[in-house]
C-alpha cells in the first residue's frame, strides 16, 4: 500500500480540495494558487525501520491553508497554539492505516492540552471517511485540502501510514514514523518527547484507558 503514488495522490486530492473546497471553503483571504502537474512513479519497496529519514527532509509547516473534514480551516496559527503537533498521513484504500485508526483515537485523547493529534487523509468519500473514523473513535481533526506548505510536505510523504511530529515554530522534527506501529502510544510518546526536550519543554507521560 505504501508507494509514492500515494504522495502524487495526495497532492492530486489536496489541490482537488482546494479548487472543490472539499466539504468547506477556504477562507477568501487566502486563495490557492495553480499546482503544477505531479509525476507519478513506480512502486517503491516496503521500508525498513532504520530507511526512515529525518522529517526535518519533508520540510516544515509555517505558511499554509487547510479544508478540515467537518468544513472548517486549519492553518499555521493552529500549530503555534500547541507544542507539538502529531500529523498522521493516512488512506481509506491503506488497511494497515485504517486498522491502526482505534490506536491513534485513543492516544489523541489521552494526550495533555498542549499536544494535539491531526490526521489527513489522501481520499475516498467524505462519507466513508467520517464512518471510519466514527467507528474508530478519533475525535480530532482530519485535513482534507490544502496548500502552502502542507501541499509540499504531501509531495515528500513516500509511504501511508505515516506520522511526522511539528513543534509550535512549524518545524519538523526527528524522524518520521512510518507503517503500523505495534505499541503506537510508546513510541508517539517517545518521538513527542523528543520535541518537547528539543525545546526544553517538561516531557508528558500518556495513560491509555
Amino acid at each position: 500500500m505504501n508507494t509514492k503514488k500515494w504522495a502524487a495522490l495526495l497532492c492530486a486530492v489536496l489541490t482537488l480540495g482546494i479548487l472543490s473546497g472539499c466539504g468547506g471553503e477556504a477562507p477568501a483571504s487566502r486563495p490557492a494558487p495553480e499546482q503544477p502537474p505531479v509525476q507519478t512513479s513506480e512502486p517503491s519497496p516496503e521500508p525498513s525501520p532504520e530507511e526512515a529519514g529525518s522529517a526535518s527532509d519533508l520540510g516544515s509547516l509555517t505558511s499554509f491553508n487547510a479544508v478540515t473534514l467537518d468544513g472548517g480551516s486549519f492553518t499555521q496559527d493552529d500549530i503555534a497554539a500547541c507544542d507539538v503537533t502529531v500529523i498522521n498521513f493516512w488512506s481509506m484504500t491503506c488497511a494497515p492505516c485504517v486498522m491502526e485508526m482505534p490506536d491513534l483515537a485513543a492516544f489523541a485523547s489521552a494526550l495533555p492540552d498542549n499536544v494535539q493529534l491531526i490526521t489527513v487523509c489522501l481520499g475516498g468519500s467524505e462519507d466513508s471517511v467520517k464512518s471510519v473514523l466514527s467507528s474508530a473513535g478519533f475525535e480530532g481533526v482530519t485535513l482534507i485540502g490544502g496548500d502552502g506548505d502542507l501541499l509540499e510536505l504531501c509531495r515528500n510523504i513516500m509511504y501511508t501510514p505515516t506520522t511526522v511530529f511539528v513543534n509550535s515554530a512549524g518545524e519538523l522534527v526527528g524522524d518520521e514514523i512510518i507503517g503500523r506501529q505495534p505499541d503506537l502510544a510508546e513510541g508517539y510518546t517517545e518521538a513527542i518527547n523528543r520535541v518537547l526536550s528539543a525545546d526544553g519543554k517538561a516531557e508528558i507521560s500518556v495513560e491509555i484507558e
